[in-house]
């Protein structure tokens, strides 16, 4: 194992479809801004009802990164 250093920021995805795409929508989008990203962990989902149906997924994640050195 290097001796890299991480930092753990939160992000919120959202998406009409799925869980999935809400993690993958908050992922593409910080790599726009944020270099090295190495996981994530799912720490909270909500999602809204409308007239009895699934209308809207949320997500909350924590993502990893590396540190530059």
């Amino acid at each position: 194992m290097s001796d890299h250093v991480y930092k753990k920021i939160e992000l919120v995805g959202s998406s009409p479809n799925s869980i999935e795409e809400a993690v993958g929508n908050a992922v593409t989008r910080a790599q726009k801004t944020i270099r090295n990203m190495r996981w994530f962990e799912v720490v909270e989902t909500r999602g809204q009802i409308e007239e009895g149906n699934i209308n809207h997924w949320q997500v909350t994640i924590k993502v990893g990164f590396t540190l530059d050195k």
